[in-house]
C-alpha cells in the first residue's frame, strides 16, 4: 500500500509530549502502515520528540473556569466545549482523517461530546491512572459508560487493566490489550558481574509521585546498606515527591549513598540499566485509586537483563512471574524488599537466571516492532469494518 492510499489516522494527546511520554512517541513514530497525524492542545519537547504533521486543536479561554467548577467544586472530570468540539472535527476533515486515536481515558471523556456524533471509528487508549481516578462519583461513572459505548474499541495496557474496564462496564469484545513496546534494538541482554568490595549499585527509574513507592526503596535500601555500606542508589526521574524524597535521603542518614539525577534521556538511562545491578520497582495503589499498567522503566531494565524487585499491583505480574523473571513482593511490603535484596545479592546464580529470563520476557510479549504491528492491525481493521 502506498502512502497515498494509507489509511489517515488523527492521535489526540493534549500535550505532545510530556518528557516522560516516551511509550506514546515510540507508538506513534513507528507506525508504517498508516499515516498518523498528531492533534493537540500543545506541543514540547520537540527536539527530544520530532514529529509531523501536528495539528493544533482550539483550546477555549474559559478552560481555568472550567477546571475550577468540575474538578474541584463538582468533582467530575472536564468535558470539551462547543468551540473545542468544532475545532477538532474541522481538522479531522481537512485532513481527511479515517480514525480517531485518544489518549487515555481521560481525554476519551473529555471529547465524549465529540464521540457520541463522530463520523469516523474512534479509539481510546487507557493507560493505568486514567481507568479509576475521578470516575467515582455517579456522574462520571454514567460518561464512562457513554464513552464505551461510543468508541469502536479500548485498548489497554495490560489484561488487568482490560479486566478493570470491564468491571467499569466495557463490552468485553470492545477490549483489546495493546501493551508497551520496548526497542529491543536500543535495549539489549547485558551481562553483569558480582561488584567488587560490594559496591552493589541500584536503581529505580520513574516520575517522582506516589504510585512509584520510592519511600519503600529508600527503606529498603537503609536497611541493604548495612550489610553492603559502599552500596550505592539512583532514583532517576522527577516528580511532585523530590524534595520530600531528598529529606527523607537525609533523615535515614543517606547521604553520599543516594543519587537524584532528574529526568534522564534514553541514553543515559540506557547506560544507568547497564551500570547497575539490581531494579526496585514497588509500585502502590494510592488512596484515589490510582495504580500503574506495567511500568515502561521495567520493561526497560528487564530487557537488558537487571534484576527486578516489583510488588504484585496492576499489571506487573504479566511481566514478572516470581521467582522465574523477577522476584513479586505485596505492595508495601519493606521486610519483603529488604530480605529480597540480601537474596539476590548473595545468589549469583539465581541472580544471573533472573535477568536472563526477564530478557527472554521482553521479547516474547513486549517487542515493540510487535505491538506496532498489533496496533496497525487494529486500525486496519476498523478501517475494513
Amino acid at each position: 500500500m502506498s502512502a497515498i492510499d494509507q489509511p489517515r489516522v488523527a492521535i489526540f494527546c493534549p500535550t505532545f509530549l510530556k518528557p516522560e511520554m516516551l511509550h506514546v512517541y515510540r507508538q506513534v513514530a513507528r507506525l508504517s502502515k498508516v499515516t498518523p497525524i498528531v492533534l493537540t492542545f500543545k506541543r514540547e519537547n520537540a527536539a527530544q520528540y520530532p514529529f509531523e504533521p501536528i495539528r493544533f486543536v482550539h483550546r477555549s479561554p474559559l478552560r481555568w473556569a472550567r477546571r475550577i467548577w468540575n474538578v474541584q467544586i463538582r468533582r467530575i472530570p472536564q468535558q470539551a466545549y462547543r468551540d473545542e468540539v468544532n475545532s477538532i472535527e474541522a481538522l479531522l476533515t481537512a485532513d481527511r482523517c479515517q480514525l480517531l486515536h485518544i489518549y487515555f481515558g481521560n481525554n476519551g471523556l473529555f471529547w465524549l461530546p465529540l464521540l457520541r456524533k463522530c463520523r469516523i471509528p474512534a479509539l481510546v487508549s487507557f493507560h493505568g491512572a486514567d481507568v479509576q481516578v475521578h470516575v467515582d462519583s455517579p456522574t462520571a461513572k454514567r460518561w464512562l459508560k457513554d464513552l464505551f459505548a461510543s468508541c469502536a474499541l479500548v485498548l489497554a495496557r495490560s489484561e488487568s487493566l482490560g479486566s478493570t474496564l470491564v468491571e467499569l462496564g466495557c463490552p468485553p469484545d470492545k477490549v483489546r490489550i495493546q501493551r508497551a513496546g520496548i526497542p529491543l534494538d536500543t535495549f539489549r541482554y547485558f551481562t553483569r558481574r558480582r561488584p567488587a568490595d560490594g559496591a552493589w549499585r541500584l536503581l529505580q527509574a520513574c516520575r517522582l509521585v506516589e504510585k512509584k513507592g520510592l519511600e519503600l526503596t529508600l527503606r529498603a535500601f537503609s536497611a541493604f546498606l548495612k550489610q553492603y555500606p559502599n552500596a550505592n542508589l539512583t532514583i532517576a526521574g522527577d516528580g511532585p515527591l523530590r524534595g520530600s524524597l531528598k529529606e527523607l535521603a537525609g533523615t535515614l542518614r543517606l547521604d553520599g549513598r543516594v543519587q537524584f539525577p532528574g529526568f534522564v534521556g534514553q541514553s543515559d538511562l540506557l547506560t544507568l540499566y547497564e551500570n547497575s545491578h539490581l531494579f526496585l520497582h514497588p509500585s502502590e495503589q494510592t488512596p484515589d485509586g490510582n495504580r500503574e499498567g506495567v511500568p515502561n522503566s521495567l520493561l526497560e531494565a528487564m530487557a537488558t537483563g537487571l534484576p527486578c524487585i516489583a510488588t504484585r499491583h496492576g499489571g506487573i505480574p504479566e511481566a514478572i512471574a516470581h521467582s522465574e523473571s523477577g522476584v513479586l513482593v505485596p505492595e508495601s511490603d519493606l521486610a519483603g524488599v529488604e530480605h529480597w535484596l540480601v537474596r539476590l545479592a548473595a545468589d549469583d546464580h539465581f541472580r544471573d537466571a533472573l535477568g536472563k529470563r526477564a530478557a527472554q520476557v521482553i521479547k516474547e510479549k513486549f517487542d515493540l516492532t510487535t505491538q506496532i504491528e498489533k496496533l496497525e492491525g487494529i486500525y486496519l481493521g476498523l478501517r475494513r469494518r
